[in-house]
C-alpha cells in the first residue's frame, strides 16, 4: 500500500481519509472512542504493519511476547459483521468481523468474535474466538 493510498482511504473500509479515522488512533492523537473503533484501527495497524500499536492496544495479559507478524501476509478488505455494547459509556463491548487476506496470492478470510475492555478511558483487545 503506497502512502497516498493510506492518506486517501482508510484500509479499514470507512471510505473516510486515513488521518481522520484510524490515523489519529495510530499516530497516537487520540484513543479510539468505541470497541469497534479500536478494531477498525487494530485492522489498519495489520495493514501497515504497525506491531508498536497493535502492542499497545492489546491487553498485556493477553497479548503475545513479543508480537510478530507474517511479512507475506497482505490484508484485503474488513467487513464488520455485529458489534455489541462497546460504547464510550460501556466497560466491554464485543465486535464480530470477517477480515480477508492473501498469502503468496491465495485468498482467506478470518472470520472473529473479539472481545474488548475499556480501563482508564482507553480500550483494550483480549483476545477472539
Amino acid at each position: 500500500m503506497t502512502q497516498q493510498n493510506v492518506l486517501n482511504s482508510c484500509p479499514c473500509g470507512t471510505k473516510m481519509p486515513y488521518q481522520k479515522c484510524c490515523g489519529r488512533y495510530i499516530d497516537g492523537a487520540e484513543n479510539a472512542h468505541t470497541a469497534e473503533a479500536l478494531m477498525r484501527s487494530r485492522y489498519t495497524a495489520y495493514t501497515l504493519p504497525d506491531v508498536g500499536y497493535l502492542t499497545a492496544t492489546w491487553d498485556a495479559s493477553f497479548c503475545p511476547k513479543p508480537l510478530t507478524l507474517d511479512d507475506t501476509q497482505r490484508w484485503i478488505g474488513l467487513k464488520i459483521i455485529h458489534v455489541q455494547a462497546g460504547s464510550e459509556i460501556d466497560d466491554a463491548g464485543t465486535v464480530e468481523f470477517v477480515a480477508r487476506y492473501k498469502i503468496n496470492g491465495r485468498a482467506f478470510r478470518l472470520h472473529e468474535t473479539s472481545q474488548f475492555r475499556q480501563r482508564g478511558g482507553r480500550w483494550f483487545y483480549l483476545d477472539g474466538v
